[in-house]
């Protein structure tokens, strides 16, 4: 691993930018930031040519990417083309997603994760299943015949994942008293979605330990003046984190507008909810025996049914800047400082600085990633 300078960039930090310095990386982590003049002897440095350098981009739900549905190939080869699909939009840390399915697909996927983390598969920082303890009635594409109760052991699968971080989407409605407590305990971050609950439901899951909610707005109750729903627990909650997938279709920007500023700041973080179409050639796939097809940016059925997106990260921020007029330091943190929190890791990604690791991207004015590096490896 070498030790290297970044120079002539843009440089945003996680909270400021600097300009006329140069980011210095020694040993796979942040060094330093220092001026421009002070980059030290006989080290290589790269020339930014004046494009803006960021912390990478985390996303924490992924459901395909590279032509590969985690559903499909739950084992490494799979976690690690989606990750690859990814790897060119500016995400260096993941969480690779399976939506509601058997038993046993839930067990290879975790093996999957656990297995790639242990070989050091670079961005792999975790699993996200989402499903299958979910309601019915606010589905979307998941398929109802395999949504269920949780079983008696559930926690413990749930648990499995030795090496990384667990997020579970489940409607807090359904489950137990207590159960969301039991899974916070030992680690596992807990949100609502594909949930038909009222604004007490979330509430009582709040004071059990849920952490947030998954893609806000999209299956789940809505808000209305006299029964404020799933939305309006998530906006009006200031300890939890919501998901947005900023398409422009799953969320109008409007929307976005007012549930950024709603939202107490540091809480929303950017998602994709991808599908294999991203960054692949293909733009169509078999979902549940359905196909769903990606045009202009939407993945959906033929009935016109949302099925997750054709979204990167570095296209959801710049939406975030063009379509809803967030500043691009505050959509780069929904992109990568406030996922980092919500997933505990802030404290070693979400930021350019010293001890950090070095997880970065250098993308141009057109939002093109040029370079991106994980633990300093480009």
């Amino acid at each position: 691993m070498t030790d290297f300078a970044i120079t002539n960039a843009r440089i945003f930090d996680g909270t400021d930018f600097h300009h006329s310095k140069a980011v210095i990386v020694r040993n796979g982590k942040v060094d330093a930031i220092v001026e421009s003049r002070d980059i030290p002897e006989n080290i290589n440095v790269i020339d930014a040519k004046n494009q803006t350098l960021a912390p990478g981009l985390i996303d924490v739900q992924v459901n395909g990417g590279g032509g590969v549905l985690l559903n499909d190939e739950p084992n490494v080869d799979g976690v690690r083309a989606i990750m690859a699909g990814h790897r060119k939009y500016g995400t260096t840390a993941m969480l690779p997603t399976l939506i509601t399915d058997h038993r046993d697909k839930m067990e290879s996927a975790i093996k999957a994760v656990t297995d790639a983390i242990n070989q050091n598969i670079p961005g792999i920082v975790g699993i996200h299943l989402e499903g299958p303890y979910l309601n019915a009635e606010r589905k979307g594409v998941h398929d109802a015949n395999i949504i269920r109760p949780m079983e008696d052991d559930a926690i413990d699968l749930l648990t499995r994942l030795p090496n990384g971080r667990v997020l579970v989407t489940m409607a807090p409605e359904k489950a137990a008293k207590g159960t969301i407590k039991k899974l916070a305990d030992r680690g596992v971050l807990v949100c609502a979605g594909h949930t038909a609950g009222t604004y007490s439901h979330m509430q009582a899951a709040i004071a059990e330990g849920m952490r947030g909610f998954t893609h806000l707005f999209n299956a789940m109750s809505p808000m209305t003046h006299r029964e404020p729903g799933v939305a309006g627990a998530a906006m009006a909650d200031d300890s939890t984190w919501c998901g947005l997938i900023a398409d422009g279709y799953h969320v109008h920007p409007a929307v976005l507008k007012v549930a950024i500023h709603a939202k107490a700041k540091g809480k929303v973080m950017l998602v994709t909810d991808a599908m294999p179409t991203v960054g692949a050639d293909e733009k169509r796939f078999i979902l549940g025996g359905e196909e769903i097809i990606a045009t202009d940016g939407r993945c959906a059925l033929a009935d016109g049914t949302l099925a997750g997106s054709d979204l990167d990260m570095i296209a959801a921020v710049k939406n975030c800047v063009e379509m809803v007029g967030i500043d691009l330091g505050e959509a780069l943190r929904m992109a990568s400082l406030y996922p980092a929190t919500f997933l505990k890791l802030d404290d070693i990604m979400g930021r350019i600085a010293p001890g950090y690791q070095a997880d970065m991207i250098l993308f141009d004015d057109d939002y093109n990633v040029t370079s991106s590096w994980i633990k300093g490896v480009e």
